[in-house]
């Protein structure tokens, strides 16, 4: 079996790409087994010699395997990598990998909380050993739950993008995209506690609207951390992050009537479709209800 031009591939992958020795093992991984079979099933020894039909053929063996569609769309990118590389060089003049659908993947539905579950992580600490750091946890979830910003929106957040006379956020989000997002009484009375806490036991003219006890603003993994430990013991699910809030946020709007362009605005996303998958969620709790609810469900 030739195998110069794969070996070629890896080398270009590894040394001109810079791709990961990993990446490189599995790419290598993947054209070998590729060349196996074409060699056991068409007796075909050169990576030119194979055709779309080829590939067709090794696609559907690999998933009556029980290989996933994910995984299989893993390796079909790593043929379409193979082929640029090979027409690039002037190995061959096709690319069979064109013509080649890739399987569809199923999109996991969005974890979110259900609002009793909610409302429990938001009481309030009874005499908590940091006042300070119990306030800013609370609020932090609150900010969450209430607006739906994005984890770097919420440790990028100054007192200045925050009007709680007019109750919105101005949040720089993806791309520098400015949005504004409103915010009702309950968060406000949040927001002015909290910032009157901080003042006095932590710093005053802080360059972040939540800090550290030092004034030093928040990083990622300490609002992870947080909002983890929040979640934690009050919800079954298996992720505990701060995308789950964001997921509750949208949920919860569109549980109650919200339009999804108006949702799709609020979350700062581009396009709708970004924002249909909560759609199917909600759906997914209309189901549930229905089977609960009717004696012939």
């Amino acid at each position: 079996m030739d195998v110069m031009q794969i070996d070629e591939f890896l080398q270009y992958l590894r040394y001109e790409k810079n791709y990961s020795t990993h990446t490189v093992v599995a790419y290598k991984c993947d054209l070998q087994q590729l060349m196996d079979f074409a060699c056991a099933e068409f007796n075909v020894t050169e990576p030119c010699q194979i055709d779309s039909d080829m590939l067709r053929a090794w696609m559907i063996s690999l998933m009556e395997n029980k290989l996933s569609a994910r995984s299989v769309n893993r390796k079909l990118s790593c043929l379409k990598s193979f082929w640029h590389f090979l027409m690039r060089q002037g190995y061959t003049q096709s690319n069979p990998v064109k013509k080649v659908l890739a399987p569809k993947t199923k999109k996991p539905l969005p974890a979110f909380l259900k609002e009793e579950e909610m409302d429990e992580i938001l009481k309030p600490v009874e005499n908590p050993k940091n006042f300070f750091i119990a306030c800013r946890d609370s609020l932090i979830i609150e900010l969450f739950y209430t607006t739906g910003i994005r984890l770097s929106e919420l440790t990028g957040l100054t007192d200045n993008q925050v009007d709680l006379d007019a109750g919105v956020l101005r949040v720089t989000g993806k791309r520098n995209k400015q949005r504004l997002i409103p915010f009702g009484n309950v968060l406000k009375m949040s927001i002015a506690e909290y910032k009157r806490v901080r003042d006095e036991y932590v710093i005053e003219n802080a360059k972040r609207l939540l800090t550290r006890e030092n004034g030093d603003p928040l990083y990622a993994q300490l609002v992870y951390r947080v909002v983890n430990k929040k979640l934690t013991g009050v919800t079954t699910l298996s992720k505990k992050s701060p995308h789950v809030l964001r997921h509750t946020f949208a949920t919860t709007l569109l549980n109650r009537g919200a339009e999804l362009n108006a949702v799709k605005e609020l979350l700062g996303h581009s396009s709708l479709s970004a924002t249909e998958v909560y759609t199917h969620t909600t759906f997914e709790e209309l189901k549930k209800v229905y089977k609960q609810a009717h004696p012939r469900a």
